[in-house]
Parts: C-alpha cells; structure tokens; sequence
C-alpha cells in the first residue's frame, strides 16, 4: 500500500482558510471603521448645523428681547399719556363746575344768611357762615336741596348766638357738588 502523504495540501488548506479569515477580519475592522469614521462625520455636520441654528435663534432671541424692552416701554409712555389725557379731559369737563357752584351759592344763598367760608374738597363742600335764624339756615338747606349743582346738605353745626343785643346764628353745613344733566343745564342757565 502506498503511502500519500496529504500533510502539506492541509497545511496549505489552513494556511488559506487562515489568510481568508484574517482578510475578512481586516476588511470587516476597515468597514467597521469606515462606518465610525462616517457616523463621526455626519454627527460632527449635525452637530456644527444645529449649533449654527442655535447661534441663529439666540441672536433672534437678543432681538425680539430688545423689541419687548421698546414695546415695554412704549406701553408705559402709552399709560402716562392715557393717565394725562384723562387728567386733561376731568379738567376740561369740570372747568365750568366751579363757575357753575359759584353761582349757585349765589343763587341758593336766601336774605338774612351770609357765608364766611367756603371750602371744597373733591366734590364735598363745607359752608361756614352766620344766619338771622335758624328758619333762614332751613331755607338755605332746602334752597339747596332744591339746586341743580349742590345737593344733600346736612347741618353739622348750628350755634345760636347773641351779638349787639341781636340773635345770631352761626352754621356749618356739609353739602356734596354734582354735575346737572345737560338738558337741566341748558333750563338752569335761563332762569333768573
């Protein structure tokens, strides 16, 4: 029986099969490299686009922050200009308010009772003053009652009084001012 020998065609065969391994190794390390260094590549350009967008967002952010500061501020110049026009217009309205009370202080003022003082906050009134008798103090509180400009007069005080031999009345009456109806203005104004 012949001997043959199949030792070397084996270790060619391993030899192969070794050297296709390593081959196929290699070339799955050079993939697996390529793909990392294509991944790497591809995060870096998301990452350099998306810090491009927030660069660009931030710098819309600093101007829209400086259009709400103007905005801000215009709203505010907006408020005291609405606050001084409404000053203005209580001004203008209430300007003929004061003539108006004047004349009918005048007007309501029955004989025999005099004012020494008048004084008014807001549209509240007190009226010092000294009266023959307390009837012409009723008169001057009905006379007011009655007015289109003066309204609910309340006596505070009232203090009968004796000066060179005559009787005298000194008063404090509380009264409130209000605004007649244009229609009633326009009546009032007539009379005499």
């Amino acid at each position: 029986m012949a001997r043959i020998n199949l030792l070397p065609w084996r270790e060619w065969e391993r030899k192969r099969k070794q050297r296709e391994f390593t081959g196929m190794v290699a070339a799955g390390a050079i993939f697996a490299a390529i793909a990392v260094v294509i991944g790497h590549v591809q995060m870096e350009s998301m990452i350099s686009n998306q810090e491009s967008r927030n660069l660009y967002l931030e710098g819309e952010i600093k101007s829209l922050d400086a259009r709400i500061v103007k905005i801000k501020d215009l709203e505010s110049t907006k408020a005291k200009l609405l606050a001084r026009m409404n000053v203005i217009q209580e001004l203008q309205s209430n300007r003929p308010l004061s003539v108006h009370l004047m004349d009918e202080l005048v007007r309501t003022l029955p004989d025999g009772v005099y004012l020494s003082k008048v004084t008014q906050k807001g549209a509240d009134l007190t009226m010092e003053g000294v009266a023959q008798s307390n009837a012409r103090v009723s008169a001057y509180m009905r006379n007011i009652d009655g007015s289109l400009w003066i309204g609910s007069p309340k006596l505070n005080v009232i203090e009968t009084k004796t000066e060179d031999r005559r009787r005298i009345a000194e008063f404090t009456l509380l009264a409130n001012q209000k605004a007649a109806n244009a229609e009633q203005d326009g009546t009032s104004e007539g009379q005499p």
